[in-house]
């Protein structure tokens, strides 16, 4: 990246990073993230002491890897969520009673382990439901700590104690703390489908894209659900 880019994905990071992020992830923007996400993380090796740092890091590095899964690219996902781990640990080692901290780590934990597949999985999975068992266990109102763990059900077999049921609990458990989460409907919608319940999973979705717009992945799931 030139010095000029690296510049401009600093600030873009640093002074407007939620709302950039977003952005970018919404639009499946990989480039923009793959800059935020740079820039995040070499601010947080300069202050290995900011758990803030860490966090905006971690957040941005699991951004990268959503994108990325969506756009199927394991590679990707699996390099920026091995990435984000890092300094989502230390993030945790710093702020322990920090929830938001746990969810990140235990959401980077599940990308890794989805991205691995198979039996290297289970080295990430374990990390995954502990880390978001305790964010929900520090913040139990927070919505995104349902929307963490659900998505954690929705990926792990109902063998090993997750299972599409027990994600559809968190997503509803979610929008009932948060009626405005798009992406809880989102999720929601996906897991219903999976389910076999096309007509709902289309509600969702079609609640999901009116919250927000802009999210190409969710208007691609509605596209590609069957009516019935």
């Amino acid at each position: 990246m030139s010095t000029a880019g690296f510049v401009i994905a600093l600030w873009l990071a640093l002074d407007s990073s939620p709302s950039a992020i977003h952005k970018a992830r919404d639009s499946q923007d990989r480039n923009a993230l793959q800059q935020i996400a740079a820039a995040l993380t070499a601010e947080a090796v300069k202050q290995t002491g900011n758990a803030d740092a860490q966090y905006r890091a971690a957040v941005a590095q699991s951004t990268l890897a959503e994108v990325a899964q969506e756009l199927r690219d394991k590679n990707q996902a699996r390099s920026a969520s091995e990435a984000g781990m890092r300094v989502a640990e230390r993030a945790v080692e710093l702020g322990m009673d920090k929830a938001e901290f746990h969810r990140i780590s235990g959401t980077l934990c599940g990308q890794a382990a989805a991205a691995v597949g198979g039996l290297g999985a289970l080295k990430f999975g374990r990390c995954a439901l502990e880390e978001v068992e305790r964010a929900v266990k520090l913040d139990p109102q927070a919505a995104v700590n349902y929307i963490s763990r659900g998505v954690g059900n929705y990926y792990l077999p109902a063998a090993l104690g997750g299972g599409v049921d027990l994600a559809i609990q968190d997503f509803k458990k979610a929008i009932a703390l948060d009626t405005k989460s798009a992406d809880a409907y989102l999720w929601l919608g996906v897991a219903l489908r999976k389910a076999g319940r096309n007509a709902e999973a289309r509600q969702a979705f079609q609640k999901s894209v009116t919250l927000n717009p802009a999210r190409v992945w969710a208007n691609q799931q509605l596209e590609k659900t069957p009516v019935q």
